[in-house]
């Protein structure tokens, strides 16, 4: 599956509430994924800049790729010293061998494995990185094995990873993997919003996400604790492929 301006079309109406609602990646995980000496980061369909934020607050230059300008806006609001375009991995409008590393968060499915493998390749420093990462909502949790129940969606993620994991090509090689469990403290309101933002509900008809919605609100309501909070788990997979030493 490629990027398309569709996709594009059809989360930048959402950059807001993506922005507001969708998870940010733990530290430990950026931590494992680059090495000190990556202080170059290319961040991937980085939509609004969740995965953004992690890396900048490590200290290291990020310059971002996306092809949504809508969802661009958003993380250049919040970062102005982070470099955006608007390009796909297919076809990046940088040097070669630019960066350190090169990461995607909760994107990488979307690309076209053996173009966006070439470009990320020719894009990165010898020895540099390529890092995937996905957040999933833990389904170990009971609760939440029943909110995927209610969405009866599984999304492009967790179907790739389920199938083995990210398909990526030559001339990157695979170096190691990791998961990382860990918890947010969402409300009602934020539980319903986050469905909002995926792709089955964007594309859902009124009334079928009408329905969808209000049985999460429902579900929400009932896990919430006496402050209206809800622990909702996530773990994070994390892939790492390494660019060949030229």
């Amino acid at each position: 599956m490629s990027w398309s301006a569709e996709r594009a079309q059809g989360f930048g109406p959402i950059a807001e509430l993506y922005e507001r609602v969708r998870p940010g990646y733990p530290r430990a995980a950026i931590e494992w994924m680059l090495p000190a000496t990556a202080r170059e980061v290319l961040d991937c369909g980085v939509g609004t800049g969740k995965l953004s934020d992690a890396i900048v607050a490590t200290g290291r230059t990020v310059t971002a790729a996306d092809p949504d300008p809508g969802m661009l806006a958003v993380l250049a609001a919040k970062h102005p010293e982070v470099a955006t375009v608007v390009a796909t991995a297919e076809a990046l409008p940088f040097a070669d061998a630019a960066f350190d590393a090169v990461v995607f968060g909760q994107s990488w499915h979307w690309v076209d494995p053996p173009r966006g493998s070439r470009e990320v390749a020719r894009v990165l420093r010898p020895g540099g990185v390529l890092g995937l990462f996905w957040n999933i909502r833990d389904a170990r949790e009971p609760w939440v094995a029943e909110l995927a129940d209610i969405t009866g969606h599984r999304s492009a993620d967790e179907l790739m990873l389920a199938a083995g994991g990210p398909d990526v090509t030559e001339p990157l090689a695979f170096d190691a993997a990791a998961e990382f469990d860990w918890v947010e403290t969402v409300d009602v309101g934020t539980l319903v919003d986050l469905v909002a933002t995926h792709g089955f509900a964007i594309t859902a008809t009124p009334e079928e996400r009408e329905r969808m919605l209000a049985a999460v609100r429902v579900l929400g309501e009932r896990v919430a604790d006496a402050d209206g909070g809800i622990e909702l788990p996530y773990r994070t997979y994390a892939y790492r492929f390494r660019a060949a030493d030229r």
